[in-house]
């Protein structure tokens, strides 16, 4: 087991909380404006983690990895969407999903600002920005991946044919843990994939 920086931890899961917050409202707010009023009816509009937390996947999860050394993978409670109240159907269920991952790209830009302007000494201010810089492109990145329940299997999903969306259905059965377990069997080859994409992004925004 790694050697535990609380600070570090208490910064972290900080982070993962307001960052899966926005990340959670947006998927309800754009699901709001495109016909589907069902997130907006059970309060998931909001900026309250505690509306969108899962206790085992937003908190217990993460802090595991955390404390194993390794980068964590977490899950919000997923926002509810009806799907057939939505303008656009598979495509409408695309933009949904990927608001989210897109929220946090625009964190992490809007983050990147004073990491760029800042040259005096870093301290605990500066540790919290690089790490909320951190965790949103890491939820960018990650959610992106085409896998299902993962944000970018919507954008997939609104193109595949009928036969790879039944494939994708049955996977999206399996919950995050599916994904958990691809990663913990593939991490070898996804874990470069990841950090390439993760390196990419961070080039972007970062002098």
């Amino acid at each position: 087991m790694a050697d535990i920086d609380m600070t570090t931890i208490i910064l972290t899961l900080s982070a993962i909380l307001i960052s899966a917050s926005f990340h959670e409202l947006m998927h309800g707010l754009v699901a709001y404006k495109l016909g589907d009023d069902l997130a907006h009816s059970q309060g998931r509009i909001s900026l309250n983690p505690l509306r969108h937390i899962d206790p085992f996947l937003t908190v217990v999860l993460p802090l595991i990895f955390l404390l194993l050394g390794q980068a964590p993978i977490l899950a919000a409670k997923p926002v509810p969407i009806n799907a057939s109240r939505l303008k656009g159907g598979d495509v409408g269920m695309a933009v949904v999903g990927l608001a989210g991952p897109f929220t946090n790209l625009l964190l992490a830009a809007v983050t990147a600002i004073p990491l760029n302007l800042m040259t005096f000494q870093p301290g605990l201010g500066y540790e919290a920005l690089v790490i909320f810089f951190g965790v949103n492109i890491s939820l960018f990145v990650f959610n992106l991946l085409p896998i299902p329940p993962l944000d970018g299997s919507r954008a997939l999903y609104a193109v595949a044919p009928r036969a790879l969306q039944s494939i994708m259905e049955q996977i999206e059965a399996y919950g995050l843990m599916f994904v958990i377990l691809l990663v913990s069997i593939g991490g070898p080859f996804l874990g470069p994939v990841l950090d390439t994409a993760q390196e990419a992004v961070i080039n972007l925004l970062i002098r």
